[in-house]
């Protein structure tokens, strides 16, 4: 069974006027990762999704949830 992730990445990203690479410097990953995260390609480990929520100052279920 495979669950598709809601992800709100980008638009968090946009409105705190980052990049895809400032943003990685700032969570310590490559600008690739952000891309495949903001793309639904790779599902974020725990502290990856945390680092970012607290680094856009939101929270966890604002960048990301699973369908209803």
């Amino acid at each position: 069974m495979t669950t598709q992730l809601e992800v709100r990445l980008k638009e968090h990203r946009l409105q705190a006027e980052l990049t895809q690479s400032e943003l990685a410097s700032l969570v310590r990953v490559s600008r690739k990762t952000i891309n495949t995260v903001e793309n639904g390609v790779f599902v974020p480990s725990t502290v990856l999704a945390l680092r970012l929520a607290k680094c856009l100052g939101v929270t966890v279920e604002d960048l990301f949830k699973l369908p209803e």
